[in-house]
């Protein structure tokens, strides 16, 4: 049938004096009474004090963390003293605070995670020394294992990759985990110059440490020149993807077989918005050309609905190397996609 004045008439009558939070369909009418108030208002993205993805936020005390009526716990780590490239990863959580808009609602996923799980920015961890790497390391561990008793799944936004040990450590204190690892690097190096606990070595760390389990460990997006000091992931038990093969196997392939090494088990993410090519995401520490596209890296955060997660982080993001944004902007939008899967998570509905 071709459009009529009778048609017109109809959609006149339905629309013209609805507001923007009246919806017929009703699963969207089902997010849009959570974000809308009456008369069709919702807050302003620009107005208010930044938190993470518009979070509410959460005062938290020193001693005590009041936060078991939450499902996920947002918060940042600025520290990047485990860098072995450029720094300004300390500036990461403060730059994804900055991005006023993403989401509230996951197109792909249907689902809008902030209005639909309780969920709070509760602030950075307070970090004793902005010059000793272990004190922070310790810092670290004995904040998220503070989330964790309460029953709460800890998002962070780091920081360098360094971040990710401590926080497995106290994830997976009572028993291994496995890992989705989306990254333009291994990550599993040994010391250099003295120290082990840098950014290129956190899952060697924690996989020595009895914390992650290799064999239930995926990472995606590998590339560089660096790939002859990651012997450790394949002889270990890590199963490795790298980006050039991404092309070839599809994207549906990568997700099978990260779907198969995780199975159901707890399970954490960790995103190094170096996992992007730098035409995404210049702004990080040690940028690899052939990396992933937005599109690619959602997909394969977004294949990943059910998975067991107990934890997460967005690390790397160094702002001041991106006057554009565009880094934080799809940081941002990494965070928010894994937020987005933890309203799906076994580990939080059996809450």
């Amino acid at each position: 049938m071709t459009w009529s004045a009778e048609k017109l008439a109809l959609m006149r009558k339905k629309f013209s004096d609805a507001t923007g939070g009246e919806m017929h369909d009703p699963n969207f009418r089902r997010i849009a009474d959570k974000i809308f108030s009456e008369g069709g208002r919702r807050a302003a993205p620009y107005s208010g004090i930044p938190t993470l993805l518009d979070a509410p936020h959460r005062s938290i005390g020193n001693e005590q963390l009041d936060i078991n009526d939450l499902d996920v716990a947002l918060f940042g780590v600025p520290m990047d003293l485990g860098v072995t490239n450029r720094n300004g990863a300390r500036f990461g959580p403060r730059a994804l605070r900055s991005i006023e808009r993403v989401g509230p609602y996951n197109d792909a996923l249907e689902c809008a995670p902030i209005h639909e799980m309780a969920v709070a920015d509760i602030g950075d961890v307070p970090l004793l020394s902005r010059f000793d790497l272990a004190q922070s390391h310790a810092d670290i561990e004995a904040f998220v294992a503070k989330i964790i008793a309460e029953g709460v799944i800890p998002l962070a936004v780091g920081g360098d990759h360094s971040i990710s040990h401590p926080i497995l450590k106290a994830v997976g204190a009572k028993a291994p985990v496995g890992m989705i690892h989306i990254d333009a690097h291994c990550d599993t190096g040994g010391s250099y110059e003295g120290e082990k606990f840098h950014h290129g070595g956190p899952f060697r760390n924690a996989v020595l440490d009895g914390v992650l389990d290799p064999e239930r460990t995926i990472q995606i997006g590998i590339r560089g020149g660096a790939k002859y000091i990651w012997e450790f992931s394949e002889m270990s038990g890590m199963t490795v993807i790298e980006a050039a093969d991404i092309s070839n196997i599809g994207i549906d392939e990568v997700i099978k077989r990260a779907r198969d090494v995780i199975g159901d088990g707890p399970t954490y993410l960790s995103f190094d918005i170096d996992s992007l090519d730098p035409s995404f995401a210049p702004g990080t520490g040690t940028p690899e050309v052939g990396g992933l596209t937005t599109r690619e890296a959602m997909a394969l955060i977004r294949g990943m609905k059910g998975a067991n997660l107990v934890g997460g982080d967005v690390v790397e993001v160094a702002p001041a190397y991106d006057p554009t944004t565009n880094t934080a902007q799809n940081g941002a939008q990494m965070l928010f996609e894994i937020l987005s899967l933890m309203q799906f998570t076994p580990f939080r509905n059996s809450k």
